[in-house]
């Protein structure tokens, strides 16, 4: 196994680019929110890890689903987690009530957060680029520098999803949380008719 740290560097610096402003990274934050931060982590970062072995493996595997399958399963996604992020910050009980409804159990919050990514990056930028790098910078390289961007943006969601938590009422967060859910399931439904 050969590892060119250029291409590594390479692979992060796109990768990392290209997620930052995807809808991974808002849901991310949004269920770093709701659920344990580092069990949301370890679910997106295994999704990530599976995805990156793909495209650097079979990219090509991403042409055998069709595009609005895809999108439709994950608009379906944002829309379930939009619904229970704004079912559960209704309602005008104390915030401490709020802070116990917090989903934590590992198993749950890791599925949840696994599941969530894997569905919608099928076809993404990232999933696209990962493999069109494998291809001229080595599959090995690219695997790596491609995991490790995705799981830092990731990281960086969760972490400024913890930050805001802190700072600001949970049910307030959890509106917000549920409305961005919302808005990406909706931009997912009109990528499907318009793209």
């Amino acid at each position: 196994m050969h590892l060119d740290p250029l291409a590594i560097l390479t692979a992060f610096g796109l990768i990392f680019l290209a997620e930052l402003p995807d809808k991974t990274m808002f849901a991310s934050l949004a269920m770093g929110t709701r659920m344990r931060p580092l069990y949301v982590w370890f679910g997106t970062s295994s999704a990530f890890i599976v995805h990156v072995a793909i495209a650097v493996g079979a990219g090509s595997l991403i042409g055998l689903l069709p595009d609005w399958i895809v999108k439709l399963v994950s608009a379906s996604l944002f829309a379930f987690g939009a619904f229970m992020l704004l079912r559960s910050g209704g309602g005008d009980d104390d915030d401490d009530d709020g802070a116990a409804k917090t989903v934590t159990g590992f198993w749950p919050v890791y599925s949840t957060a696994f599941m969530a990514v894997f569905i919608s990056e099928w076809g993404d930028l990232t999933q696209i680029t990962t493999a069109n790098l494998a291809a001229s910078n080595g599959t090995w390289s690219t695997a790596i520098g491609s995991a490790a961007a995705l799981m830092s943006v990731s990281a960086l969601a969760l972490l400024a999803g913890r930050f805001i938590a802190k700072r600001v009422p949970l049910k307030t967060v959890q509106r917000i949380g549920g409305l961005c859910m919302l808005g990406l399931a909706i931009w997912t439904l009109v990528e499907i008719f318009t793209g």
